[in-house]
């Protein structure tokens, strides 16, 4: 079990499980299994095209709060049309590429909230996608540019690369970080160009860290969980950042 540094509830609720399947059955055993170190279980596209909401629903029904990270990107009614249908099945997270512009954006983060508010769950965060983490050439101008069609648009969070924190923080102080790439020291990269450790993504600004295959395709996937555990603990003392 993880031990109480930060608190165990601080450390839960700052850490996104990427449950990168294309099977629900198999998706929710991973979730159930590391249960104990994730407070959110992230739906991908792989796993949302193989299962649709069901399972949204069953993590939700489960204790999690559920990141839809679908990278919307459609003309602003239709964005507007399929985020509240994700609203309304509890999610707490959904993602909108930026690059979409401030009105796709604006539909998304509207039309997300009206479909939580329909189905009486909390007011959701719609997260800009800005650059991606397998992208190392978008310029430091594009990046903040992002940011601010995100204010603009409303959007609550972002998601970005642990490297672009700084720029991120300075041009959106505000918004959530959510910060996928997150890997072990000495593990694979995978298909990430950037990338980070749990502490220096933590200790950058970021607010939520996505972790996938440093746990779900490590040897002990229990144990890589409480590594990342600890990190964080040394990183942000309780009542830190």
């Amino acid at each position: 079990m993880i031990a109480a540094t930060m608190t165990d509830a601080a450390i839960r609720s700052r850490l996104a499980l990427a449950l990168d399947f294309d099977d629900s059955v198999v998706a929710l055993r991973w979730a159930a299994r590391l249960k104990d170190y994730f407070g959110v279980a992230k739906v991908g596209l792989e796993l949302f095209s193989a299962s649709g909401p069901s399972v949204v629903a069953g993590l939700v029904g489960d204790g999690f709060e559920v990141f839809i990270d679908l990278k919307l990107a459609d003309i602003p009614n239709t964005t507007r049309r399929a985020a509240r249908v994700l609203g309304s099945l509890g999610a707490s997270y959904l993602t909108v590429h930026a690059s979409a512009g401030t009105g796709t954006l604006r539909a998304g983060v509207e039309g997300f909230a009206e479909g939580a508010e329909s189905a009486g769950f909390p007011v959701p965060v719609t997260l800009a996608v800005t650059v991606l983490t397998s992208d190392p050439d978008a310029s430091p101008e594009l990046l903040r540019a992002r940011v601010r069609t995100a204010c603009e648009a409303g959007c609550g969070g972002v998601v970005c690369a642990a490297p672009d924190l700084a720029e991120v923080n300075a041009a959106g102080p505000g918004l959530l970080k959510v910060v996928p790439g997150i890997r072990l020291a000495g593990s694979a990269a995978h298909d990430q160009s950037r990338t980070a450790t749990p502490g220096e993504a933590m200790r950058a600004g970021a607010g939520i860290l996505v972790i996938g295959r440093a746990v779900t395709d490590a040897p002990d996937p229990v144990s890589a969980a409480e590594a990342i555990v600890d990190e964080l603990s040394a990183a942000v003392p309780a009542g830190g950042a």
